[in-house]
Formats: structure tokens, C-alpha cells, sequence
């Protein structure tokens, strides 16, 4: 159980670093005008929930598989995203 654990963590953490390159190249395109405000957020808006979610579970199945010190690790992170979702949500 434990190798699964972390095989799905080495995944969702390798998702989670692509859609960091993502958003940064996304907005690196906007900083030299290759696309306009408009189309860098709808282009970016569609990740943020998926990123949302691949850090909850990330984080939940440290805490259900025991593993205190990774899941103390994970929280703040997770906590952030969540904050920043229901801050832009109104």
C-alpha cells in the first residue's frame, strides 16, 4: 500500500510541476505580448481547479496513510490553493 502511495504522489507531483511550466510559459507569452490578457486567463483558469484537486488528494492521502511529516509538508500548500480558490470565486 505504502508504494502506491507514493508511486501516485511521484505522479500527481510531476502533473503538478508541468502545470507550474504551464502557467509560467502561459505568462511569460503574455509579458511579450504574444497573447493578449483575455486569452492568457482563460487559458490559465481552466488549470486552477485540477491543480486544486491534485494537491487536496495529495495531501488527504498522506494524512490516511499515516505519513505525518509529509502531510505537515503538503498542508500549507494545499491550504494556499484552497484560500486562493474561494477568494476568487466571489
Amino acid at each position: 500500500m505504502e508504494a502506491v502511495v507514493f508511486v501516485f504522489s511521484l505522479l500527481d507531483c510531476c502533473a503538478l510541476i508541468f502545470l507550474s511550466v504551464y502557467f509560467i510559459i502561459t505568462l511569460s507569452d503574455l509579458e511579450c505580448d504574444y497573447i493578449n490578457a483575455r486569452s492568457c486567463c482563460s487559458k490559465l483558469n481552466k488549470w486552477v481547479i485540477p491543480e486544486l484537486i491534485g494537491h487536496t488528494i495529495v495531501t488527504v492521502l498522506m494524512l490516511v496513510s499515516l505519513h505525518w511529516f509529509i502531510f505537515l509538508l503538503n498542508l500549507p500548500v494545499a491550504t494556499w490553493n484552497i484560500y486562493r480558490d474561494s477568494t476568487h470565486c466571489c
